[in-house]
């Protein structure tokens, strides 16, 4: 009993001594490895998948990848400032590439390195519904998505070996492994996911506004991605996004606020939907 509250005492503070503050929300965050460590490991693995892909360059479709993606970075940016967080993104380096694969994926690792898969082209469809995944991917950098993900679990796997060793007989900790294992993924880590997809749409949407996109188009992108899996999806409690429906539901009454927020940074009016050849 003694060994597990000393475990109990040392996780306490670990997380009081490792916590961020999300810019976005302005709620603290679990940050047990800190950005210093955490971006140049991103960077070294974005290299990596770079050296081993396929990288498209000086197409227009290659082009526009970049110039959304400079001005969502843009956005993020003058959003930060205006909200009392000069110096942000200091440490970012973004970079933007585009990778030819039938992969319907995209995604920005900590610290602001981008890809683009041309699978996911035909559903962007246009401009507009690259800014809406550029937006959706860089939000979950901007919110250190990735930082607290990578906390949460070294938490959940401290709890399992505390559990582990507090447990003195095999019956017991076998029962509690089995069960340990479902509940802490079902109830913990998955709703904590699912809670991170949801706030980057949100600040997905804010970012393309800003940027001179038109926040509504957002959901007609998830239409598009429901249509592509065939409405087939994984129940949502067992699922790391939320469905579908629900996103597409969430991104239609966002929208308006995103609208309403663009409009402190000037824009009055959004870029018009420009298809593109993929």
């Amino acid at each position: 009993m003694k060994f597990k509250n000393v475990i109990i005492a040392c996780s306490t503070i670990a997380l009081f001594l490792s916590c961020a503050t999300n810019p976005f929300t302005g709620k603290s965050t679990m940050a047990l490895v800190p950005n210093s460590q955490l971006f140049p490991t991103a960077f070294a693995q974005y290299n990596q998948v770079l050296s081993e892909s396929n990288v498209e360059t000086g197409t227009s479709r290659a082009d526009m990848i970049t110039r959304v993606g400079q001005r969502i970075a843009v956005a993020a940016e003058r959003w930060l400032n205006a909200n009392g967080h000069q110096g942000y993104l200091a440490d970012y380096e973004w970079e933007y590439n585009l990778i030819d694969d039938p992969t319907v994926n995209a995604w920005c690792m900590p610290g602001g390195k981008i890809v683009f898969y041309t699978g996911i082209l035909p559903i962007a469809e246009n401009e507009t519904g690259v800014a809406a995944i550029m937006g959706h991917e860089v939000a979950h950098a901007l919110a250190n998505h990735g930082q607290q993900r990578m906390s949460a679990s070294y938490i959940q796997q401290g709890l399992a070996i505390a559990g582990n060793v507090a447990i003195q007989d095999d019956k017991s900790r076998d029962a509690f492994n089995q069960y340990y294992g479902v509940g802490s993924n079902v109830l913990g880590m998955l709703p904590f996911s699912r809670s991170h997809e949801t706030e980057a749409d949100k600040i997905g949407l804010y970012l393309m506004g800003i940027a001179g996109y038109n926040p509504t188009e957002a959901s007609n992108l998830w239409v598009r991605m429901k249509a592509n899996s065939g409405g087939e999806s994984t129940p949502e409690f067992l699922s790391t996004h939320p469905s579908n429906d629900s996103r597409i539901a969430d991104l239609k009454e966002l929208a308006p606020q995103a609208i309403e927020e663009a409009k402190k940074f000037g824009v009055q009016s959004f870029r018009p939907i420009t298809s593109f050849s993929y």
